[in-house]
């Protein structure tokens, strides 16, 4: 792979992995509170028929894809994930300018924790089918973030398993994590993560749409990073700005 290329390839895979980071944290958090309270086997099972269902969707339809123009799908992607970028990234902007309380792993293990808890066990529905449930649509909900990400990070030539491979190493990480420690991983700086993220999704989402509209840009693949670092320094501005009537109230 050439410098050029790496231009892309590079954001591509990173984009992909701190996105995946983020889904499969929160998607990690439901399926340690099910295994915490029924017993991981509804857990395990839960988390295996969501893998084996977002498989056969991948199987599915990931060869229905090569049908569609590569313009036409750059188009799409592109603006979809612009707004998918961009509504992470807003909500990161608020969060870090102290409008939005920041996301809580451990509340959200309780609060799952006590929902499971209170399932009534009934005969015709058993409490380990419910919970079992939970994790399955956690998983699966998660999970068709995840293959989003990467079909629409990968939507340029040759850049679909770069963004598989960054996906797949996010997940290996959050699980071995989680394994060791069996805990919500609360520490993840999952703000900063999204912020991160709702930059690079947003940048790449205006370098496809421009490609499919077939704008030439300059420096071709590199003009990827300065759409980066655009996004980046008008996020930063703007949580400044947001985060400075706050601090003058306070005084």
């Amino acid at each position: 792979m050439d410098l050029v290329s790496w231009g892309v390839a590079g954001p591509a895979v990173a984009a992909a992995f701190f996105a995946s980071i983020v889904e499969v944290v929160e998607a990690f958090t439901i399926v340690l509170a099910v295994g915490t309270i029924r017993g991981w086997k509804p857990a395990v099972f839960g988390t295996l028929a969501a893998l084996g269902t977002l498989g056969f969707l991948v199987v599915v339809l990931g060869p229905l894809l090569k049908y569609v123009p590569l313009s036409l799908l750059q188009i799409v992607v592109g603006v979809l994930l612009l707004l998918f970028g961009m509504g992470w990234l807003r909500k990161a902007i608020l969060r870090s300018a102290g409008v939005m309380a920041l996301h809580d792993e451990v509340a959200i293990f309780a609060a799952e924790t006590e929902n499971i808890e209170a399932i009534p066990d009934r005969k015709d529905r058993p409490r380990d089918w419910i919970a079992g449930i939970a994790a399955f649509k956690a998983v699966l909900l998660e999970g068709l973030e995840v293959v989003f990400i990467v079909i629409a990070v990968g939507a340029g030539p040759g850049l679909l398993w770069p963004a598989a491979i960054g996906a797949l190493a996010a997940c290996v990480l959050v699980l071995a994590v989680g394994v060791i420690v069996h805990r919500p991983l609360s520490r993840v700086p999952e703000n900063t993560l999204k912020f991160s993220v709702g930059v690079m999704l947003s940048a790449f989402g205006v370098f496809w749409t421009g490609e499919g509209l077939g704008v030439e840009w300059p420096g071709h693949d590199l003009a990827l990073l300065a759409l980066v670092a655009v996004f980046l320094l008008a996020g930063l501005a703007m949580a400044a700005l947001l985060r400075r009537p706050a601090l003058e109230t306070s005084q």
